[in-house]
């Protein structure tokens, strides 16, 4: 069986309760590694420098595009997001299902260059669910969750080219769903043409 990591990407709105899926998804597993997005935006409080992001100036980012060291990247709210190539590839090699948590852009962007790769998009159980964590966060004012809910609309029209859904009600069954995909997607034929291969030759002997 082939021992290569796999390539997935998480999306979902503003508030649908990604971060703490995946914060959860890494404690219950040890076989996914994080992927670390660099970004032109300023830190928020306790974000740390190569934990949450590669904090970058935009101008540092740009010659990240110009010497193609980003897999993808996009803009958004006037800042750049994009994921290094080398972090991600690495892991990946030494075995790690290695997750992307980007917006809609971005992972589009990505099932163009890698189709093998997994697209998954956590939806709340409804958009009153989404108004309510929005606001529940007590970090933004009502403009700018209304903006937020706004965006999320907009994105809603992607949701179709992912290859899956998780709805993100209770967050240890939906982190077992996830995982579940994700293990499903190492048995792909696709995923295994070596093995499937090797098995063809070994059974001509009979």
């Amino acid at each position: 069986m082939n021992d290569q990591g796999i390539l997935v990407v998480v999306s979902g709105f503003s508030g649908a309760g990604k971060g703490t899926l995946m914060k959860a998804l890494l404690e219950k597993y040890h076989n996914y590694a994080l992927s670390i997005s660099a970004t032109t935006r300023k830190p928020r409080v306790g974000e740390v420098d190569g934990r949450e992001y590669f904090f970058v100036t935009r101008e540092r980012f740009e010659e990240m595009i110009a010497k193609e060291e980003l897999i993808e990247y996009a803009q958004y709210v006037d800042n750049y997001y994009g994921t290094p190539r080398q972090y991600v590839f690495q892991q990946m090699a030494d075995g790690k299902d290695v997750i992307l948590e980007i917006e809609i852009q971005g992972a589009l962007k990505i099932k163009e260059k890698f189709p093998e790769a997994l697209l998954l998009f956590v939806l709340p159980p409804s958009a009153d669910v989404l108004k309510e964590r929005l606001i529940g966060r007590g970090t933004e004012s009502m403009e700018v969750i209304q903006a937020r809910l706004h965006r999320a609309s907009e994105e809603a029209a992607g949701m179709n080219s992912y290859d899956y859904i998780l709805v993100n009600d209770k967050v240890d069954v939906c982190v077992e769903e996830m995982h579940q995909l994700i293990q499903a997607q190492h048995n792909r034929v696709s995923s295994n043409l070596d093995f499937i291969e090797q098995m063809k030759q070994e059974l001509k002997k009979y």
